[in-house]
């Protein structure tokens, strides 16, 4: 019996709670579900969506510890996101002031991809899918 039937969220812990909200809202198009201020922690919640599917917890901490992600660190790697176009996506991204690695093609798959990163230099993969 399978008892795991999708991924329900992944939890992102930031170091400026107002850069990385207005980078996955207003760059990446992330919608707001929840935003919540718990004052116990000193710590926001902001619960968001990508076409109306829950996928992003992005927490604030005070002085949270840094973890090294790259070169190829032990833990997650990195997050990746379905398009249909690279490059129109590269080039949307771009002209919001991501930089991004040259796309490159899956030696596996054929299917085009590329990296950039998010205010605190977590991995994002852009990753393309023709539905």
């Amino acid at each position: 019996m399978q008892f795991l039937k999708s991924v329900h969220h992944i939890a992102i812990i930031c170091s400026d709670y107002q850069k990385s909200k207005r980078f996955y809202t207003e760059v990446l198009g992330f919608d707001i579900d929840r935003e919540v201020y718990r004052e116990a922690r000193d710590s926001y919640k902001l619960d968001l969506s990508l076409g109306g599917h829950y996928c992003i917890e992005l927490f604030s901490f005070p002085n949270p510890p840094a973890r090294p992600s790259r070169p190829e660190a032990l833990g997650l790697r990195h997050i990746a996101f379905v398009v249909d176009n690279i490059e129109e996506a590269v080039t949307h991204f771009q002209s919001k002031g991501v930089e991004t690695e040259p796309i490159r093609i899956d030696e596996f798959t054929n299917k085009k991809f590329t990296f950039f990163s998010d205010p605190d230099d977590l991995p994002i993969e852009l990753y393309e899918v023709h539905s």
